[in-house]
């Protein structure tokens, strides 16, 4: 596979789906690291429950820390075929995969989450909260409140549920890793209310390590730029979305894969020094 097959630049064909959207009907199709990620062990004998992780970046990091040799709990809402998809990968890197759909909305479904990675896998080492919502609006008139609601239930009431039924049973040296966004410090004025709950993720993660430090749990983020992942061509409009990326300093979106680096060095002894920290993976986009 040439550079340009791994990591196309735009202009993307224009496209649309019905959100979430699904990866089979991306152009191009994105890449997860199914033929390029290579683990050495790093995260041998862990169990890590992963959020969103049916496809785009949830899924690339489920790949990666498969082939790092941890057992992964794949949660996502009802993308039942991209899920089995990335419990296929699991399962030929040799480890467990526990498929769980639901809506990480509810408190109770997350609690259900964590209960099944321990008493399925046996243990919980690694948390990675990564399942978000959006939608672009032009004017703060068109968005909803059930709207604004459902945003920050998923993308910042679920990390705190799931990190509060997670704690109790991590270990020390144990890691939640968030994942915030160039948004955080860079909103797009379309994305209200995506980016507000972003700035909020990246605050959680900050007060969160402090909290969990003395239990000697770390809490980071990984902040990524644009990434090509079904929720592009299902919530952008399309002539946006075929110029997805292009305003990066590497001229295109990122693709899954090159996320998943980032994810394993923070969930491994190799971050044994890490937390309350955010890694930008923006392509360029300054976050300083």
């Amino acid at each position: 596979m040439t550079e340009e097959q791994r990591r196309p630049t735009p202009p993307y064909p224009e496209q649309h789906q019905d959100p979430p959207g699904k990866t089979r009907d991306m152009q191009p199709l994105p890449d997860h690291g199914e033929k390029s990620y290579r683990g050495d062990g790093k995260l041998q004998g862990k169990v890590a429950l992963i959020t969103g992780s049916d496809s785009g970046i949830g899924k690339a990091v489920a790949i990666a820390f498969a082939r790092e040799g941890a057992d992964i709990l794949i949660s996502y809402l009802n993308e039942d075929e991209d899920a089995a998809d990335t419990a296929k990968w699991v399962e030929e890197a040799g480890r467990k995969a526990v498929v769980v759909p639901g809506d990480i909305t509810s408190e109770a479904h997350c609690q259900t989450l964590v209960a099944r990675a321990v008493g399925e896998l046996g243990r919980l080492d690694i948390l990675v909260n990564n399942a978000a919502f959006q939608r672009t609006y032009g004017d703060i008139a068109d968005i909803a409140a059930e709207e604004w609601d459902k945003t920050f239930r998923t993308n910042i009431y679920a990390p705190f549920f799931l990190s509060k039924a997670a704690a109790p049973h991590m270990k020390p040296g144990s890691s939640i890793i968030n994942t915030t966004s160039i948004q955080s410090r860079q909103p797009s004025p379309q994305l209200l209310a995506y980016a507000s709950t972003k700035g909020a993720v990246s605050n959680f993660t900050a007060g969160l390590a402090e909290m969990l430090a003395e239990r000697g749990i770390r809490v980071n983020a990984v902040a990524p730029g644009p990434i090509w992942t079904p929720l592009i061509p299902s919530t952008m409009p399309a002539e946006k979305a075929a110029k997805f990326g292009q305003q990066t300093l590497l001229g295109r979106a990122g693709q899954p894969a090159e996320l998943a680096g980032a994810y394993v060095l923070l969930a491994s002894e190799l971050a044994s020094y890490m937390t309350g920290a955010v890694i930008p993976v923006t392509g360029g986009e300054i976050m300083i």
